[in-house]
């Protein structure tokens, strides 16, 4: 099936010489949940930015549901709806004002119906009348989605989509937008909580330094790149590692009650049966074992770094040369 958006050889550079993004390659498939995640200033509000046609690309190309953005933009820019970072609103408007301003600005004609229905699945109609400067900031964000969904896109954008609400309103915000993949949105996001992407979405893109430093499916993300600990619980504590285990990859708790063990998830062999015996022959006992894998955050957080560092390597190999 073709991508609803294909972004080929993308770059953006400002007057000042800074390079925002690097040529990024990246295909979105259609009705998927895509979560972009990487620090601040990795180039993730930028990209959201070209695509929607709020920045100018320097180089490259990019088709919304077969529209390209430059040649045929405003067909491409109905396709799309943003829900921006910041929450910017006409304090002095109704809710239902405000959401029938949004569609009309995209020509289309008068669908009560469709509004109602989308203010219900916000849980924002009881409040159709009220002025949006007396609405919650929890409101006000789900407003913001609200006017996003308001023309009809096929492919929502939710920048930062939980910045500030607390954590019950999060859940429900995550209910809502899984109910609206699976009325056929697209859902790009970008976020700073790790958990968020973990929950909702199928594949995860990791930017840092304008390049996009990985992309692939959330579960074998996961499964790839996570690792696994055993942990065992002691019943009388360690000083330290025996040096007879020292080559393995040990580490123990502050209080010397737990030693943890850790192995690749897609080894082969874990070694696990090889440390247990090793444990036995220099008498070490345990009360009980479980086993932790590795966090979506975690993963993220090594692949950043890993990407520094890379990055690091690279330019002191150029001050050199």
């Amino acid at each position: 099936m073709e991508p609803i958006i294909s972004i080929q050889g993308l770059g953006k550079t400002y007057a000042g010489g800074f390079t925002a993004l690097n040529n990024v390659d990246l295909q979105i498939k259609r009705g998927e949940i895509f979560a972009l995640l990487g620090p601040n200033g990795a180039g993730k509000t930028t990209l959201i930015s070209i695509v929607c046609g709020i920045v100018n690309a320097s180089h490259g190309k990019v088709t919304v549901n077969g529209y390209d953005i430059q040649r045929n933009y405003r067909k491409a820019r109905n396709e799309i709806g943003l829900v921006p970072q910041e929450i910017s609103t006409d304090a002095f408007e109704t809710v239902w004002a405000a959401v029938k301003f949004s569609r009309g600005l995209f020509g289309k004609a008068p669908n009560p119906a469709y509004l109602e229905k989308i203010l219900r699945q916000l849980s924002l109609w009881e409040k159709k009348d009220n002025k949006i400067i007396t609405l919650s900031g929890g409101m006000k964000r789900r407003l913001m989605i609200a006017k996003a969904l308001s023309h009809e896109p096929n492919v929502l954008f939710l920048d930062e989509p939980t910045a500030g609400v607390d954590v019950e309103l999060r859940q429900d915000m995550w209910e809502m937008v899984r109910g609206l993949q699976d009325s056929g949105v697209t859902i790009i996001l970008t976020t700073h909580y790790i958990e968020e992407a973990e929950e909702m979405a199928d594949r995860v893109g990791v930017i840092n330094h304008g390049e996009l430093v990985l992309v692939e499916e959330k579960n074998i993300l996961m499964q790839k790149m996570g690792e696994k600990e055993l942990s065992l619980n002691l019943p009388e504590p360690l000083q330290k590692i025996p040096d007879a285990l020292a080559d393995l990859p040990l580490s123990l708790s502050g209080d010397g009650s737990q030693l943890v063990y850790r192995f690749d998830v897609k080894s082969e062999d874990t070694g696990i049966a090889e440390f247990l015996r090793r444990l036995n022959a220099v008498n070490i006992e345990f009360r009980d074992l479980h086993t932790r894998e590795s966090s979506l955050e975690e993963i993220f957080v090594n692949l950043v770094n890993g990407a520094r560092r890379e990055r690091e390597e690279l330019l002191s190999k150029e001050t050199q040369e």
